[in-house]
């Protein structure tokens, strides 16, 4: 069901945004519209709204021909227009030019990298480096050789993946295809209100925390991950760690500060910064959080950066909900994320008493 008195005050905005998501027809004209109409506003009387364009018809309007709601909305021309320019992207063997890519999509080159941005969250060149880095990542970790795999996953020269794949693998490529050969990462388990809590780290920091009901699925993940790596479990060093989280889970306090190993591409990392940055008892949506980062449009960027979160807690991904106020996914399960927010939120409330 709509809500008329929401939908109303988005027809007073004309908020373009809202397009596609419901209509309104004018009862005196007898013409449907999109919320981001440039027409006249109408009267508040007159005016009655719709779920779908199906919908408006069978109550005998017809389509505006300033707005035409019929037809594909800019958004989601500018959607499919970006999409063919990131297949483009991904199927190159070398980098397309900026002039390539927007003749692609068929938009101006100023245009389309603004456009672009704001709905994958990255720059052109940005994102075809995070999809080389994957690629290079599935290779290296099916045993492909080292030097195959740079040039199979579209690297110009084996230096520059090897200064990329360092940062953003937390591994030099070479490591990365003898699965962790070479790298210690440590890891501790410890019962919580909300059942089994882990935290592994290497010398740089935490590199993983993760919730669940079995204590040994827990530390197979870590093994799964890094086989060839020297996984020391249980050690007692990261035991001050670990029970600052579960001192966090029974009594949330306003952060959870500790050393971190983050892996994961420029985007993502400028996602999680901002989720640390939702106060303790609130929540925020992922076009709030894309809002944020400056690029409003790109909200899938931002939720696929939620899931691809290794650090439950610390990086706050169970604070971020769905627009409609749905609490979504949860990685490590939708009643722990319940739980934590109530937490949270009943922590806050007694700070504020």
């Amino acid at each position: 069901m709509l809500d008329v008195e929401k939908c109303w005050a988005v027809i007073e905005s004309r908020d373009a945004a809202a397009d596609g998501k419901f209509f309104y027809g004018v009862v005196t004209t007898g013409v449907y519209c999109r919320p981001g109409c440039p027409s006249r506003r109408p009267l508040r009387a007159n005016t009655v709204f719709f779920e779908t364009i199906a919908a408006a018809e069978a109550a005998g309007l017809r389509a505006c021909k300033r707005c035409r709601p019929a037809d594909p909305s800019a958004a989601s021309r500018h959607i499919a227009a970006v999409e063919k320019a990131c297949a483009l992207l991904r199927t190159s063997e070398t980098m397309p030019s900026l002039a390539e890519l927007a003749g692609a999509a068929a938009i101006s080159r100023y245009h389309f990298h603004r456009l672009f941005k704001q709905i994958t969250g990255a720059t052109p060149r940005d994102y075809a480096r995070t999809h080389r880095l994957g690629a290079l990542a599935q290779r290296l970790d099916a045993g492909e050789k080292v030097t195959q795999a740079i040039y199979a996953s579209g690297f110009g020269s084996s230096s520059r993946a090897y200064e990329v794949a360092s940062e953003a693998l937390g591994m030099t490529p070479a490591v990365r295809r003898k699965g962790g050969e070479g790298e210690t990462i440590r890891f501790v388990t410890v019962t919580t209100p909300l059942g089994w809590a882990l935290v592994a780290a290497t010398w740089r920091g935490v590199c993983l925390t993760a919730l669940g009901d079995d204590r040994e699925r827990l530390a197979a993940a870590v093994r799964e991950r890094f086989p060839a790596a020297e996984v020391v479990a249980e050690d007692p060093g990261l035991r001050d760690w670990a029970e600052r989280i579960v001192r966090f889970i029974t009594a949330p306090s306003h952060t959870l500060d500790l050393p971190l190993d983050i892996r994961g591409t420029a985007f993502q990392a400028r996602v999680w910064r901002a989720l640390q940055k939702i106060p303790l008892g609130q929540t925020a949506t992922y076009s709030e959080i894309a809002l944020v980062l400056g690029q409003p449009r790109a909200v899938r960027a931002v939720a696929r950066a939620c899931a691809a979160n290794d650090l439950a807690l610390v990086v706050p991904c169970h604070r971020v909900i769905r627009e409609d106020g749905d609490l979504a996914g949860y990685r490590w399960g939708i009643e722990r994320k319940r739980a934590l927010l109530a937490r949270e939120r009943a922590a806050a409330n007694d700070d504020a008493a």
